[in-house]
């Protein structure tokens, strides 16, 4: 794939609004598990704040290639028989970091996805664009970072379709992924209510770097090339200082390995 064609497929990703996937929603957290009816309430936020103001990218949603069938509700990793494995950041932090973390991954041929805040995109609402424009892709971490599975329905809810919807003005539509806050999975009931904001799979990850405790790039480095392995998908946090100055070194021992880092979606459908 080139690398024009990829960004066309990303900015596709960010554009598409994946609806009413069926899948078995698997244990999370340990928030709230009871049932409870489609919250009926117009998401808090929408028409406010940066992301509000801003033009919607261009660009057909029908290019986004179709995941494999019967992948599972949470994605925590690959296929373990390729050579490929995906490293995931939580968006949020200062944006000259992030945009130097961007900067050394776009100059070793990596590609990233990045699972956005919504508060950090009312704040850096130049980054979406930013991201899709290096051949990344774009998805949502809830709206302000709160423990989402420990919420009520209609909380946890809202906290799902503010960042879809700061997503939704800034690049046209919600991207394919979302990733729960404060958690590594999510339960249940976020389960079924990210599939009725359009999230019909929940990105999880099965190596988690630890950089946001801070320890330092070596650790960070350390941690993740030793639990990294084919198909993986590792946690990384925008924000943190040790992350960037960390990244080369990862990326290196990634090649001579012979792995190669490439967004979510492609690590799922080569």
């Amino acid at each position: 794939m080139t690398f024009l064609h990829r960004r066309t497929v990303l900015r596709a990703a960010a554009g598409s609004a994946l609806a009413g996937a069926a899948g078995t929603a698997a244990a999370g957290c340990g928030g709230d598990r009871t049932a409870a009816g489609p919250p009926s309430a117009t998401p808090r936020g929408t028409g406010r704040g940066a992301a509000a103001r801003a033009p919607a990218l261009p660009g057909p949603p029908l290019l986004l290639p179709a995941l494999p069938a019967g992948l599972p509700t949470q994605i925590e990793h690959g296929s373990r028989r390729g050579q490929a494995v995906a490293l995931t950041f939580h968006g949020r932090g200062d944006a000259k970091s992030a945009t130097a973390l961007l900067a050394e991954a776009e100059r070793a041929g990596a590609r990233v996805t990045v699972l956005a805040v919504g508060d950090w995109l009312d704040a850096e609402p130049r980054m979406a664009r930013r991201v899709l424009d290096g051949g990344h892709e774009l998805g949502n971490h809830t709206m302000r970072h709160l423990s989402v599975c420990s919420m009520p329905a209609k909380a946890a809810y809202a906290e799902i379709t503010e960042c879809a919807d700061r997503l939704r003005r800034l690049t046209g539509g919600i991207g394919r992924w979302f990733r729960p806050s404060r958690a590594r999975r999510a339960t249940d009931q976020v389960v079924r209510l990210a599939r009725q904001a359009g999230y019909p799979h929940i990105l999880s990850y099965d190596v988690d770097s630890l950089d946001f405790t801070d320890p330092g790039a070596e650790a960070v480095r350390r941690t993740v090339l030793g639990a990294v392995r084919p198909g993986s998908v590792v946690s990384l946090h925008f924000g943190h200082a040790g992350t960037v100055a960390a990244l080369p070194a990862i990326l290196d021992g990634l090649h001579r390995r012979g792995l190669r880092a490439v967004t979510t979606t492609e690590l799922l459908t080569r």
